[in-house]
């Protein structure tokens, strides 16, 4: 298999070596802090998130992160890339249409899903990313919410982390991406899987999730996180309604308060169907319509199915958001 390369643009930094912990801060680089937040309506200003050795500058172009799921459940691609090759395979198309970011999960957080054991889920997820990293120049992120799995993805060269539960379900989770320097996505939801969509009532859900978000920051910033490796997700899917989601959505540049970069992860989920009465195969559209709306209202980072397509719609909607 040849080798893919991340695109130029990405303007990635390399520091230091993979599968150890930084050794020291970079000298060259003078990152602007994430707390200053232009509006989308102008030119975004460059900010650096900084994920072990590498830095993504976010700003000049929406990121894109690939989804990658080695299970047998996932609500939309279970059982398709569970095999190495298929995996390895999948990883090189998406690299090739325009993927930033690889994001590999192997355990299912689809509503309703029961949780794996922290073996099987290595088991499912460590072998691809020892290969992917042979293999190819490309960010990995883990999605997981457990500092076990975390820590040996990040023995293999993952950068970053991506839990769901923004630090909630493992407390030791936070300390692993801070031992390491890794970067951070951070989502909302109430609860686990199994019941979050039980779990659906908000005082108010855009103050409720901006607070849980606040307070998952705090976690990460007292355990040593640097503050330009900290992103935020909302959590779409995540104990939400449909209608809750499409408010979520709506409202998105309220979550500028918090001062972090935004990513957005509406790729294809159920809310796109119910408002649209689409089968999981037919919310290509609706999902590029999320993707536009995110973007427009301050999502750095969209995390997708469907790379080319969405690929395009971003650079699209990148262009009426930097036009002069």
């Amino acid at each position: 298999m040849r080798q893919a390369k991340i695109r130029s643009e990405m303007e990635i930094q390399e520091k230091t070596t993979q599968g150890t912990p930084p050794q020291g801060k970079t000298t060259n680089v003078n990152p602007a802090p994430f707390q200053e937040v232009p509006t989308r309506t102008s030119p975004l200003r460059k900010n650096i998130f900084k994920c072990r050795d590498k830095e993504l500058i976010l700003g000049t172009k929406t990121l894109i992160m690939g989804v990658l799921n080695v299970t047998p459940d996932s609500f939309y691609d279970g059982g398709k890339y569970t095999q190495v090759d298929k995996a390895l395979q999948h990883v090189e198309q998406m690299i090739d249409e325009g993927a930033d970011i690889i994001d590999i999960g192997g355990e299912s957080t689809r509503p309703g899903s029961d949780g794996v054991s922290e073996e099987e889920e290595c088991e499912r997820v460590i072998p691809i990313i020892k290969e992917i990293n042979k293999r190819f120049d490309i960010i990995v992120s883990i999605d997981t919410t457990k500092s076990g799995v975390a820590l040996r993805a990040l023995k293999e060269g993952a950068s970053i982390i991506n839990d769901i539960s923004g630090f909630n379900f493992d407390e030791k989770i936070a300390q692993t991406a801070s031992k390491y320097g890794a970067g951070v996505v951070l989502a909302h939801t109430p609860s686990r899987p199994k019941d979050m969509q039980e779990n659906t009532q908000y005082k108010s859900l855009i103050d409720d999730v901006i607070e849980a978000l606040r307070a998952s920051i705090n976690i990460a910033e007292q355990s040593g996180i640097d503050k330009n490796s900290i992103i935020v997700d909302p959590g779409f899917g995540f104990g939400k309604t449909a209608e809750q989601n499409l408010i979520l959505l709506k409202n998105l540049e309220k979550l500028r308060e918090l001062g972090k970069p935004i990513l957005i992860g509406t790729s294809n989920k159920s809310f796109i169907g119910k408002t649209l009465n689409a089968e999981i195969d037919e919310r290509l559209e609706g999902t590029a319509a999320t993707v536009a709306i995110g973007i427009l209202n301050g999502a750095s980072i969209v995390r997708v199915h469907d790379i080319a397509q969405m690929k395009r719609v971003s650079t699209m909607v990148d262009a009426v958001l930097n036009v002069n």
